[in-house]
């Protein structure tokens, strides 16, 4: 019987902080060896384990019970960000990079920290749940402090725009097939930070206004460094 899952136990914090030092170690590591095979080589490494530990997560699901075409689709924000990030370390597409900054940086890490799992380690569900969005996190960090991609100017205010069409696309899904991705019909079973959001449909709008304002808090950084590298123009001679 595996153990009930305990919201900052001993298993929750210890899975924090290895992803916590997972992010900051690789991300020192490829600062050191940029332009290196070694720094391809994390790239690869965290796309590869990425897709290793999907895989690994259909395969255990398919143990417990038959798999349906709505286990594969990846409809949850977290599953779709899952392909987002291997394709952004590979490629390291400008546009990729930016839905997984903001993505992975905002809704990622508050997954992290008020996860929809029941069960304890070494339990199969807590390992997948904490791997698979552990490495999403870790590689928008070493993207961004590793190998020093930034998000551009108006990114935040993008992301929010495709994050409500990819929401109203799983919307039409859900109320055409009975689905309840994104949990956008009710919460999930877990307590998580939407308890906090009050009733349906009023936490869906909360959670939007809170993306809004953490997508600008990821950008605020960027945006100070970004104004301030940009040159002085000098006002016109009068008469010139």
């Amino acid at each position: 019987m595996p153990s009930r899952f305990v919201l900052f136990g001993t298993d929750h914090v210890a899975a924090l902080a290895v992803t916590a030092l997972a992010a900051a170690g690789l991300s020192l590591l490829v600062r050191r060896r940029q332009g290196t095979a070694l720094a391809w080589s994390v790239r690869a490494a965290l796309a590869a384990a990425l897709l290793a530990a999907t895989a690994a997560t259909l395969v255990a699901w398919a143990r417990d019970f038959p798999l349906t075409v709505w286990d594969v689709l990846p409809l949850h924000l977290c599953d779709f960000l899952i392909l987002v990030a291997a394709f952004a370390l590979v490629t390291r597409r400008q546009a990729a990079y930016e839905l997984l900054y903001f993505w992975g940086c905002a809704g990622t890490v508050l997954a992290l920290f008020s996860p929809d799992v029941r069960t304890g380690f070494p339990d199969w569900r807590f390992l997948s749940f904490f791997a698979l969005h552990g490495l999403v996190v870790v590689a928008a960090v070493v993207l961004t402090v590793g190998f020093g991609m930034r998000p551009r100017p108006g990114a935040p205010w993008r992301t929010l725009l495709v994050t409500n069409a990819y929401a109203a696309v799983v919307a039409v899904v859900n109320g055409a097939f009975g689905t309840n991705f994104l949990y956008l019909r009710h919460k999930p079973g877990a307590r998580t930070l939407l308890d906090w959001m009050g009733p349906w449909p009023l936490y869906i709008l909360v959670a939007d206004l809170l993306a809004a304002g953490l997508f600008w808090l990821l950008y605020w950084p960027f945006r100070s460094a970004q104004a301030a590298a940009e040159p002085e123009v000098a006002p016109p001679r009068p008469g010139g």
